[in-house]
């Protein structure tokens, strides 16, 4: 089955010119719109005719796609894009990317079920993300950076955030810092340990490959990575998980293995999810502003619904929250588990 890739070579044209001239965008001439539509009837390419039934007339629904429904960090972003939603007389469809291309949120996009979406989910590739977007179907993405007409990003300043608890680490005296990371096609993650890095080399400190272990930004992996840290013998400093969820498994598997916190190694996370605060120790953490992100995804999606013109890029600032999880140290003294 052809896609839009294969529309865009034929014709000889970005995909994104591609994308604008199958979706009727008037910026694309009428020269380079006949090229494109001759080749997508060379090839046989069509969109779902349910598509082009359903944009006659708008759905009032807005979708919001996530990497996974489950998780305290996506409950408050879906409660924040839900409240922008209601308050504009529109209905909020939320759905998993699970499955990849095959999955109902991509068909979703490309089917235009609704009138607009948000996007919080690294797995959907950027070519789904751009051949979808048009004038009629806007999207806000906020895992990534892509420049496209009709697309939208809401970012964090992840790379600020990794840097700023891996200073917070380092002024506290440590030197040896393990880095528990989420995905490896996650942008999210990358920025979070380039910042990360950042502060290590500013410091004059080594990044050992045996502490820079994967948790899948989930709890389960932040458990077993940290289990299989305590296994190899040598514990670092302290670790900076890449989200709280990951540390707050860590923190289970550091209580079942004998080793105290922060006594015996400091822990920092990333997110400042309302469970970080009632764990124990409680976690020190950098803080997203998830609310003000899904309210900002929000807000600008029904803008461009509006006709409304906005800027292509949005960053949020972040800040570090200060707990119990990690203690000062004078001198690194190559922690051992109990």
């Amino acid at each position: 089955m052809a896609t839009i890739k294969d529309v865009a070579k034929l014709a000889g044209v970005a995909l994104s010119t591609a994308s604008y001239a199958l979706n009727g965008d008037s910026k694309v001439s009428a020269k380079t719109k006949a090229k494109v539509l001759a080749a997508a009837r060379e090839l046989n390419y069509r969109k779902n005719g349910f598509a082009m039934d359903l944009k006659r007339s708008r759905t009032n629904t807005i979708a919001l796609i996530l990497t996974d429904l489950s998780g305290p960090y996506y409950s408050e972003l879906i409660r924040s894009v839900q409240d922008v939603a209601l308050a504009n007389g529109y209905d909020l469809i939320a759905c998993s990317s699970m499955g990849g291309r095959d999955s109902t949120a991509v068909r979703f996009l490309r089917e235009k079920r609704v009138d607009g979406a948000i996007i919080l989910a690294h797995n959907i590739h950027d070519d789904i993300l751009v051949e979808s977007a048009g004038e009629r179907f806007p999207i806000i993405v906020m895992d990534r950076q892509l420049s496209s007409s009709h697309l939208v990003n809401v970012l964090v300043d992840g790379e600020q955030g990794g840097y700023l608890a891996t200073r917070h680490l380092i002024q506290k005296g440590h030197k040896t810092i393990a880095y528990i990371s989420g995905p490896s096609n996650s942008y999210d993650n990358a920025l979070r340990y380039q910042g990360y890095l950042r502060a290590m080399q500013e410091a004059g400190l080594e990044e050992k490959s045996k502490w820079r272990l994967s948790g899948n930004f989930v709890r389960e992996g932040g458990y077993s990575a940290t289990k299989m840290m305590v296994m190899q013998g040598e514990l670092p400093s302290a670790v900076f998980y890449g989200n709280d969820e990951m540390a707050i498994g860590g923190l289970k598997a550091f209580e079942e293995s004998g080793i105290s916190l922060p006594n015996d190694i400091s822990v920092i996370g990333f997110d400042d999810i309302q469970l970080s605060e009632y764990v124990h120790p409680p976690l020190t953490t950098v803080r997203q502003p998830k609310h003000e992100a899904g309210s900002l995804a929000g807000h600008l999606l029904f803008q461009m619904l509006n006709g409304e013109a906005v800027n292509p890029s949005y960053t949020l600032t972040i800040d570090l929250v200060e707990r119990e999880s990690v203690r000062s140290v004078k001198e690194e003294s190559g922690n051992q588990p109990a």
